[in-house]
């Protein structure tokens, strides 16, 4: 098998996307002449499309970052590669730089869902040739269709979020680590007035989110009536949080929010914020829906708890009006619920 061969093997090995961006570019990196491959991230922050270096491999050296993307100092304005973002704007599938300093430069934009979220770059010492584009490219569409692939089988089929399925990989990677901003089309930094005391301490969060009164609506509009609720109320949510927050469909009228990297009195405003924009939205036929949500920091406590806690704040929202947001730590601090200490054997999340 050719060594070409045997690096496709590995990379539609793996099962994660994280790991399949490394993979193709460490087999990018092993053909000649190759100086330097990157996966670029592109997003938006304050209307300005901006790029960011999130993954490369220079000189056989793996270097991979996982700082939000609105505060990297690493970050470019889009402008300052004016033959990519004429690519993304034709969407094309591909851009040459003009050559600079004995350093050639190719784009290969990867586009999901219509819109580009991460680029891969390559930069070699001599000109591209037809036989070299054509490998480099046979080797990225391998990439980007295995990717959407992951990307399929990650999602819930009715709502576009992401399923129960994956929450486990992702709920560890936020709370050990922090998310890494891979998936989604828009990161940007919260509003200033959203932004928080600069004293207080940057945590991860998890909210519980769960319709109101959901199968009133199924009893009396009907499910196709009630699948429109799920599909609005999922975009909603994206419309509601950065893109290197986490959102999924636990099952029925269930989400999971991961919240990354900010403060408690930022995540009450967005979380509300959220709630309110669910309360204010003209639902078709149906009227106005309401949400409740439960939340959490995941600095404290094995997975099971941290699930286990944000769904008592919920259940607690739910029992006592609906339509709100309850954080649990300051219902335990205020004596609404005693905290519980649990063994894996009698956890009940949901």
């Amino acid at each position: 098998m050719t060594p070409i061969l045997q690096n496709l093997v590995e990379m539609t090995g793996h099962r994660d996307h994280l790991r399949l961006e490394v993979s193709v570019l460490s087999t990018l990196q092993k053909l000649t002449s190759i100086i330097e491959v990157r996966a670029l991230e592109l997003f938006t922050d304050s209307g300005q499309a901006q790029v960011r270096p999130r993954t490369w491999v220079e000189n056989g050296q793996l270097t991979s970052t996982d700082s939000e993307a609105a505060t990297d100092p690493r970050r470019e304005s889009l402008d300052h590669y004016p033959a990519l973002r004429e690519c993304i704007e034709t969407h094309g599938d591909s851009a040459l730089a003009s050559p600079r300093k004995g350093r050639h430069v190719l784009w290969l934009p990867v586009w999901m869902h219509e819109k580009v979220h991460t680029c891969l770059e390559i930069t070699q010492s001599r000109p591209f040739s037809a036989h070299k584009l054509d490998v480099l490219k046979g080797v990225f569409a391998v990439y980007q269709n295995y990717q959407s692939l992951l990307d399929y089988s990650e999602r819930d089929a009715l709502t576009g979020l992401f399923n129960r399925k994956t929450f486990d990989e992702q709920f560890s990677r936020h709370t050990m680590q922090g998310l890494p901003s891979r998936v989604g089309t828009v990161v940007e930094s919260l509003a200033p007035e959203e932004a928080g005391s600069s004293t207080e301490p940057i945590q991860q969060w998890l909210a519980v989110v769960d319709i109101d009164h959901f199968k009133q609506v199924n009893d009396r509009f009907g499910h196709l009536y009630g699948d429109e609720v799920l599909i609005l109320v999922a975009n909603i949510l994206r419309n509601s949080f950065r893109s290197h927050d986490r959102i999924f469909r636990f099952g029925g009228e269930e989400f999971v929010v991961l919240l990354r990297s900010t403060t408690l009195s930022t995540a009450h405003k967005v979380f509300n914020r959220f709630r309110t924009a669910v309360q204010e939205y003209p639902f078709p036929q149906v009227g106005q829906v309401t949400v409740s949500l439960g939340f959490v920091s995941t600095t404290k406590g094995a997975p099971v708890e941290i699930l286990g806690q944000a769904d008592q704040a919920l259940y607690y929202a739910k029992e006592h009006g609906r339509n709100q947001v309850c954080y649990y730590d300051e219902l335990v601090d205020g004596g609404e619920l005693a905290a519980k200490v649990v063994g894996n054997d009698d956890v009940e999340l949901f």
